[in-house]
């Protein structure tokens, strides 16, 4: 089921590139049903938080009426910043899987691990969940932008 949701993401992440923004997508899943859906849409707004699981989290906590989203899986294609790891940590969502790495924000490894750390609530990450098709929307993406 991860590579299905992952797909979700994916199709958001490619909107989010058909827009201009970097192409980052995320799904939040409760119950085997999509609860919430973000993409990147920093240029859009000019606001640093319009990050993909930011958009996600704010919709579920709006389906669910509630800051809780434990229970839930967040699917990112890429790698969280410490800003969206901070979140999820506060969400207290229960799992986080996403797909590319990312070597000069990532809070889940990639950097650093915040989820490693001392918190109450911490989810169980994995990563590399249709890696090469995630990092390769975003190369594609960055080598467009270059050209």
């Amino acid at each position: 089921m991860d590579h299905y949701y992952m797909r979700q993401a994916l199709t958001l992440a490619a909107e989010a590139a058909e827009a201009g923004e970097v192409p980052v997508g995320c799904i939040i899943v409760r119950n085997g049903g999509i609860i919430g859906r973000g993409r990147n849409r920093r240029e859009e707004r000019q606001s640093t938080v319009s990050h993909a699981e930011m958009e996600a989290i704010a919709q579920a906590n709006e389906t669910l009426r509630s800051w809780r989203l434990d229970g839930c899986t967040l699917y990112v294609t890429l790698e969280p910043c410490p800003m969206c790891a901070g979140a999820i940590l506060n969400a207290r969502i229960s799992r986080v899987c996403f797909g590319a790495r990312d070597r000069v924000m990532g809070a889940c490894g990639g950097v650093m691990n915040l989820f490693m750390e001392d918190y109450p609530n911490r989810p169980a990450v994995i990563g590399g969940v249709l890696e090469e098709e995630c990092g390769s929307v975003l190369s594609r993406f960055f080598r467009g932008l270059r050209e």
